[in-house]
């Protein structure tokens, strides 16, 4: 069985509290504890110990994303949670610098990632509807899918040696939830990964 740590991302607004991120979260430790692997959950809008963050990405099989989508990309908080935890981790514990060395100067740039034998998969709610991507006559994607939007953060963890999973989207959840269904999707989501 897998050690999973879950990371939620979401951080409080006013119209957006997060129970729909929180839920997932929740369904995601039953579901996969209820198939005997280990979970750890952090919930990067609190308080967090950098070194134990660290301890946590080293132990885990999978880093599980749970995230809002907030201007196409993750929640400040979880910057902030990348900036203080990610760049901790380039002496070693995530990555040996950023690949590159002396004799190869130009070569490698993302290749000293550790976390060669972790996977991870992002979970993402968006406001946008299933139909705005993969449509080339749609405005705003331009026929881009959801892992084209989240190539920047595919890249991040693939600095550190990650291989990707199947992305999980929950779409239109702020105008035409259909919550329910999301999670009869997301159950079957993680029985297929996991």
């Amino acid at each position: 069985m897998s050690n999973v740590l879950i990371l939620n991302a979401h951080h409080y607004y006013p119209f957006a509290e997060g129970k729909l991120n929180a839920t997932l979260v929740q369904a995601a430790e039953e579901l996969l504890k209820a198939k005997g692997h280990k979970v750890r959950i952090v919930h990067v809008g609190e308080t967090y110990d950098v070194e134990e963050e660290l301890a946590n990405h080293q132990w885990a099989d999978v880093v599980f994303l749970q995230s809002p989508v907030n201007w196409m990309g993750v929640p400040w908080t979880f910057k902030k949670y990348m900036d203080d935890v990610y760049t901790a981790g380039m002496g070693g514990a995530l990555c040996h610098g950023d690949g590159r060395n002396e004799s190869a100067p130009k070569e490698n740039y993302g290749a000293g990632g550790t976390l060669t034998d972790t996977k991870y998969m992002l979970s993402l709610t968006f406001n946008a509807p299933e139909e705005a991507f993969n449509n080339p006559d749609e405005y705003l994607f331009q026929g881009k899918s959801v892992d084209d939007l989240w190539f920047p953060m595919h890249m991040n963890f693939r600095f550190f040696g990650m291989q990707p999973m199947e992305t999980f989207v929950c779409y239109d959840v702020m105008k035409n939830a259909d919550v329910e269904n999301d999670f009869k999707r997301f159950a079957a989501h993680i029985d297929k990964h996991f």
